[in-house]
């Protein structure tokens, strides 16, 4: 029996971009990467799905991030302050 073959998401995605680009015919991808044509259909497919997804996700992934670093940086300026009190208070300054 025939061992299953695993590609990379980086393999996946050279080819689902060729594919994309349409300079190559299935055909002709399937035997340059020696994969069968559905697999490149399906890579190519996906690709296409999730690009608007990629574009609206790094955005909403910015703002959550930039969100959750002004929070830790609130919190430390909190720490700081409380330290910087207790220590002027307890050096009489």
């Amino acid at each position: 029996m025939a061992k299953r073959r695993n590609f990379s998401a980086e393999f996946k995605a050279r080819v689902a971009l060729e594919a994309l680009s349409g300079a190559y015919t299935m055909a002709e991808l399937a035997s340059k990467h020696k994969v069968h044509p559905n697999m490149i259909g399906q890579w190519k497919r996906k690709a296409q799905e999730s690009l608007p997804e990629l574009f609206a996700k790094n955005n909403e992934r910015k703002d959550a991030d930039r969100d959750a670093e002004v929070k830790e940086l609130h919190a430390k300026i909190g720490q700081l302050t409380v330290e910087n009190d207790f220590l002027s208070k307890a050096f009489g300054r």
